[in-house]
């Protein structure tokens, strides 16, 4: 139970964040949205893994870095956390807040964006934080929160940046309530759920050593 609250509490703020800085149009909204990743990693690495994500948890489960049977109570803890944010934000905010690619992108193109930072962010996460390897590191929380602040530079434009299915949904969830659309949540499910798997691949063949 205290892997799930934590979960919850870690995805929870890492959708305030995203919520509020991306309300308020701030330009270190990617800057703000790493560095709450990284600090929760921190707060929440030995406790639960400190995924707050569900593709980083498909990703875990798939390398046996976490047992099968943990896959659907993570992803709840991740999808309640991020909706009770992003209503928050809202709220907090005074202003709509959702996650929706940008008005000139391309279809395939926010796909392509949310699969290959979501491959590079599993890949962080695998390779920094369960890698015999790197095993007793201390830099994995700056090296996953440095893959998301980076990604959300790169392509938050483009796809709008979650990376995340609890990110997307939540954000869109909230918003399909309030009246908004939500035909474009797919891309936030399959294009990180696909980049997770696609990673978990490459961290086999790239570490046979575990």
């Amino acid at each position: 139970m205290r892997a799930y609250l934590m979960e919850f509490i870690g995805t929870f703020f890492l959708v305030l964040t995203v919520g509020l800085t991306v309300a308020q149009g701030s330009d270190l909204a990617p800057l703000a949205i790493g560095l709450v990743l990284m600090v929760m990693v921190y707060a929440g690495g030995h406790v639960s893994g400190g995924h707050y994500n569900p593709a980083v948890t498909l990703g875990a489960v798939l390398r046996g870095a976490l047992p099968t049977k943990e896959l659907a109570p993570y992803w709840g803890a991740q999808l309640l956390g991020a909706v009770v944010a992003a209503a928050l934000a809202r709220w907090v905010a005074g202003a709509p807040f959702t996650v929706a690619p940008g008005p000139e992108a391309g279809t395939f193109a926010a796909l392509a964006v949310e699969t290959f930072f979501t491959f590079a962010l599993v890949a962080v996460v695998l390779a920094s934080a369960t890698a015999a390897a790197t095993k007793g590191n201390s830099f994995y929380g700056l090296a996953i929160g440095g893959t998301v602040a980076a990604g959300a530079a790169a392509g938050g434009a483009i796809s709008g940046g979650a990376f995340n299915p609890a990110v997307g949904v939540g954000a869109v969830l909230v918003d399909a309530i309030a009246g908004g659309t939500a035909g474009h949540v797919w891309l936030y499910v399959v294009g990180p759920l696909l980049g997770s798997y696609l990673a978990a691949a490459a961290f086999r063949y790239l570490h046979p050593e575990g």
